[in-house]
């Protein structure tokens, strides 16, 4: 057996081992991420320019900067801005000392920025003879978010949901700079001990193809039952 194989099989064991974290970044960063993003689409549908203006900014600033630079500011920025003895006496303390939650803080904040608009436009895209029928019903402003406008734009915006979940999964891989130990980080720790460059990038990239492969067939299958109204009826 090649020597690069036999190594990069061995290593195998210790990158799976990272896996969860990975997901586990994924998961929370998306989960708060997309809450987030849903007050930033409304107050950039809002013709209040109070409302809009920030919401319109803080999209173009999470769009138009890297990831990495915003990681980074936050990483680094957040020990200049409160004095470490503060955040000592606080229960902050130990979340802030976790290069994990600086990872998942920024994440967070950049999949609002993209969602936030992803969700503007779907929610632009309701059919207004269905936020027609729920005014008709008698539905208050707020009902007709929860039960009618926010569900359908979901329905519309979810293949594009599902692709920004992907890149997140794939931009996890930033959190490695800010010493967060997932699939990437642990890769490059591999790197460092045994001088090996190119056999742990490979294996990081093969667990990284079979988990983006899985999480694009868990999200297909998640897709298909949401919208399974939308079917073509089966000919007789």
């Amino acid at each position: 057996m090649d020597e690069s194989l036999a190594f990069m099989i061995s290593i195998f064991p210790r990158l799976l081992a990272a896996v969860p974290l990975t997901l586990s970044l994924t998961l929370i960063s998306g989960v708060i991420g997309n809450l987030l993003a849903v007050p930033v689409a409304l107050a950039r549908l809002s013709p209040n320019p109070l409302l809009w203006v920030p919401s319109a900014f803080y999209i173009l600033l999470m769009r138009g900067t890297p990831l990495l630079v915003q990681t980074y500011l936050i990483y680094y920025g957040l020990g200049e801005v409160l004095p470490g003895s503060f955040i000592q006496k606080t229960f902050l303390w130990p979340y802030l000392k976790d290069g994990f939650w600086y990872a998942v803080f920024a994440f967070s904040l950049n999949t609002a920025g993209y969602t936030g608009e992803i969700l503007r436009g779907a929610m632009s895209a309701v059919p207004k003879g269905e936020i027609e029928a729920a005014v008709a019903y008698g539905m208050s402003p707020w009902l007709r978010l929860r039960r009618v406008i926010l569900p359908r734009a979901i329905q519309i915006c979810l293949p594009a949901m599902s692709g920004e979940t992907i890149l997140l999964l794939k931009a996890t891989s930033l959190a490695s700079l800010i010493t967060v130990w997932d699939i990437m980080g642990t890769a490059r720790q591999i790197q460092k001990e045994t001088y090996q460059i190119y056999e742990p990038l490979l294996a990081a990239g093969i667990i990284y193809i079979v988990t983006v492969f899985i999480l694009i067939r868990l999200l297909n299958a998640l897709e298909r039952r949401i919208n399974q109204h939308r079917a073509a009826p089966v000919s007789a």
